[in-house]
């Protein structure tokens, strides 16, 4: 995913499978909905699409929805043609690209399950892990607000990516005590009127756990699978991982810092 857009393209248009799009309403007949938002991922798209297929079909009533982040490659096209051959499939084209979290906020405005997965579109993530996400999510109840977390125990990136990211969330869980060990993992599960919930500011994404807390909910981490980059190239380096993110971090300080929730009183 593209990581650099701003805030001001929170506004941006998009376009619905080819039309302009609004806000969905829950359907009760899709339990689950899986987010994937993309930038110039073509390569990507169709093994992973299968693979989500292999590990929902049967087993949950679900959606796909790809977010296309303004893509300047083939990816649109591949989108297109995959649709036409798998029903579950659901697709959302901003016209010019505003970065991973208006994507995945895209994505789970449209979603017609109650449920939200989200998957980075690299295939690094592995759809096989989403049902696992999901016995724990059911495990846990749902009488409260809940963010089910991947942790990638056993990371396959470069050592620099590895190292990048160690510094990364040990600055992360100093600052925001986010409770997870790995905030940056793309795979997580949630309710999507919680997240809707949420303040909205570009690269949210990465801070789910800690919003999620904020607004007085519970955060579990499952351990999961994770692959090595087959095609493409990552859109993240140290700059926008780090240095950006502990601007960001400063910012959630503040909204921690002001959280209030309050208990409400049951009875007469």
């Amino acid at each position: 995913m593209k990581s650099n857009g701003i805030s001001s393209k929170f506004d941006a248009n998009v376009l619905v499978n080819g039309s302009m799009g609004e806000d969905r309403v829950n359907n009760p007949d899709i339990e689950l909905s899986v987010v994937v938002p993309v930038f110039n991922e073509y390569e990507n798209i169709t093994p992973l699409i299968d693979e989500i297929l292999a590990a929902l079909r049967g087993k949950v009533a679900f959606e796909i929805i790809y977010v296309d982040d303004g893509s300047t490659d083939q990816t649109a096209n591949v989108l297109k043609e995959k649709r036409t051959a798998v029903p579950e499939l659901r697709v959302i084209r901003h016209v010019e690209s505003c970065g991973q979290s208006l994507a995945v906020l895209t994505g789970v405005k449209q979603a017609l399950g109650a449920l939200v997965v989200t998957l980075d579109g690299d295939g690094q993530n592995d759809p096989a892990d989403i049902p696992l996400l999901l016995a724990r999510y059911r495990a846990e109840g749902h009488d409260d607000k809940l963010l089910v977390a991947g942790w990638r125990a056993n990371r396959n990136d470069t050592k620099a990516k590895r190292i990048q990211s160690r510094i990364a969330n040990r600055v992360r869980r100093a600052l925001l005590n986010d409770e997870t060990p790995d905030s940056g993992c793309g795979i997580k599960l949630f309710c999507r009127d919680d997240f809707l919930a949420f303040p909205r500011f570009n690269h949210m994404h990465r801070f789910l756990p800690a919003l999620i807390l904020r607004d007085g909910g519970r955060v579990c981490s499952v351990a999961v699978n994770h692959r090595p980059r087959l095609c493409g190239v990552s859109k993240y380096n140290m700059m926008n991982r780090l240095w950006v993110g502990i601007i960001d971090m400063m910012g959630l300080m503040w909204l921690q810092s002001r959280a209030k929730n309050p208990t409400i009183e049951t009875g007469e």
